[in-house]
């Protein structure tokens, strides 16, 4: 079997224990990055239900193969319409965001926008210069590339 298959469980079921032990700075993070209207949406409960919605459906199976959202651990790949130009993002914990390589942070203002997506949902991607409209084409699960750093940082 796939060891990226299955360790992917664990790796959801780790982000939910991270967020609860670290939920009043992660809270206090997006609050000082987000705009006044969005706070108001209860964030941090949406993707704690997602995320135990996932892992809900998955039960059963050794691993998760198919991501219906964009979840943090997850590159996003999206198609800009007016350009017809693809972008891969991958959706990370602060720590791990790295914009030359594509990891954005998932409180950053496009990380923000895109978490929850779901597959082939077109959006206006609201950017300092104005609003691209994008649609979700891809997404997959690599964060064995998070465990690789942390391996690398360990070392």
């Amino acid at each position: 079997m796939n060891r990226s298959l299955h360790s992917n469980k664990d790796f959801f079921i780790e982000q939910l224990s991270f967020i609860e032990e670290n939920i009043q700075e992660l809270t206090n993070l997006y609050i000082s990055s987000t705009p006044v209207q969005e706070r108001l949406k209860h964030f941090f409960n949406l993707y704690v239900l997602a995320v135990e919605d996932l892992l809900k459906q998955n039960r059963k199976n050794a691993g998760i193969s198919l991501f219906p959202k964009v979840y943090i651990g997850t590159k996003v790949t999206v198609l800009y319409e007016d350009e017809g130009d693809t972008e891969d993002y991958v959706i990370c914990f602060p720590e791990h965001s790295d914009p030359d390589r594509g990891f954005i942070s998932f409180l950053s203002p496009v990380g923000r926008q895109l978490l929850l997506k779901e597959l082939e949902e077109k959006i206006s991607l609201k950017i300092p210069t104005g609003e691209l409209q994008v649609t979700i084409k891809e997404i997959s699960y690599v964060g064995e590339l998070f465990e690789q750093s942390r391996r690398t940082k360990e070392a």
